[in-house]
């Protein structure tokens, strides 16, 4: 399995799946996965036409959230991920 993007928040490592609409939750102590983040559901069956998997992931620590996007999406979306 190759990682893509990487985003570091706390002990945490979210990291994209390369070529997938995964995203991993890592622990970084022990470097285990612990969440399997699916977000093929993002975008519609309209919006998916001709666009690419999801390759980006940031995080904004001032409002807790994350931005996830894909190669040619149409939006980028704000998002939390539950503990």
């Amino acid at each position: 399995m190759q990682l893509n993007e990487l985003e570091c928040v706390g002990d945490t490592v979210y990291a994209n799946v390369y070529q997938r609409d995964i995203i991993l939750r890592i622990d970084l102590a022990s470097g285990y996965v612990t969440e399997y983040i699916d977000a093929s559901g993002l975008l519609t069956p309209e919006e998916s036409r001709g666009v690419d998997v999801l390759n980006g992931i940031a995080y904004d620590p001032d409002r807790d959230r994350f931005y996830i996007t894909g190669k040619l999406w149409p939006t980028m979306f704000e998002v939390t991920f539950e503990e």
